[in-house]
């Protein structure tokens, strides 16, 4: 099980904050998770899709896209956040 969560306009666009997954045979990663999620359609294609600014942690580290994730994992993606 994958705990998934997401934040600001991610949590509004794809209507949830969070969810656990059964982790698919064939994510392995941040960005097969990202393409397995897009599969879904409409929001998560559009929110998810290459070049979109969404940034990820994996069990609240920075993660690439290709940080490995595995089963009892948490995963957060979100908007990059300036400061200033």
């Amino acid at each position: 099980m994958l705990n998934v969560l997401y934040f600001a306009r991610l949590k509004d666009a794809l209507g949830r904050d969070a969810e656990q997954i059964d982790l698919p045979h064939d994510v392995r990663d941040v960005s097969s998770l990202m393409a397995w999620l897009r599969l879904r359609g409409d929001a998560w294609e559009r929110e998810l899709q290459p070049g979109r600014a969404v940034r990820a942690a994996v069990n609240q580290d920075m993660a690439d896209p290709d940080t490995p994730v595995r089963d009892g994992d948490e995963v957060a993606f979100f908007p990059p956040v300036t400061g200033g």
